[in-house]
């Protein structure tokens, strides 16, 4: 099966042909295909107006995700608004101090206090409308600081409960695509896509 990636990130679109592997053909967004706005209150909304919009402009199969962390002591923020929470740039080095500088704020100072999620929702759209969507959770806590030169977005501020201390950003790819949200939420979509 041919899919359009909509994703425009590199960090993204690598962690999601190596979890995929030879299973798809993976295409690169078109440059011709502009951002999609992501104006949706939900994960599931955003990425399926990505697919949509993937779809429209290439008449083949897309793939679209939208990723939230949700921090329990923030009220699930930054939630759906965590790729542009500190800015409209969507810039994520000010992300991380902005969450940084809130969890000090709230006096969330435990690992227990820092408890949080990663969610992603991956939505298959084809060109006949039907959809395939699958959801991964990946469970942990924010660090203290940021620890960890791989990855990207929040990956060195996040300790995933299903490994041994380390943020995403200090794990080898294999390793953290294992226990990821991405992941997860990909392998369900293949097994969906299998069914």
């Amino acid at each position: 099966m041919r899919i359009v990636l909509a994703t425009a990130n590199p960090g993204k679109a690598t962690e999601i042909a190596a979890i995929l592997g030879d299973a798809v053909e993976l295409v690169a967004r078109p440059e011709s295909v502009p951002d999609v706005v992501e104006d949706a209150d939900t994960l599931e909304g955003n990425a399926r107006l990505k697919a949509s919009a993937l779809v429209d402009a290439t008449g083949e199969a897309a793939l679209a995700d939208d990723t939230g962390l949700e921090v329990d002591a923030l009220g699930g923020a930054p939630g759906v608004h965590s790729a542009r929470y500190a800015d409209a740039d969507g810039d994520a080095a000010s992300n991380r101090r902005k969450l940084l500088s809130e969890l000090d704020r709230v006096g969330a100072t435990s690992t227990a206090a820092r408890a949080a999620r990663f969610r992603t929702v991956m939505i298959l759209r084809r060109p006949d409308g039907s959809e395939v969507v699958a959801e991964g959770v990946a469970e942990g806590h924010i660090a203290d600081e940021m620890r960890g030169d791989a990855g990207f977005g929040y990956d060195n501020l996040f300790v995933p409960t299903d490994g041994d201390g380390r943020t995403f950003a200090e794990m080898p790819a294999d390793e953290k695509n294992a226990v990821s949200h991405r992941g997860r939420a990909l392998r369900r979509l293949a097994e969906m896509l299998e069914d």
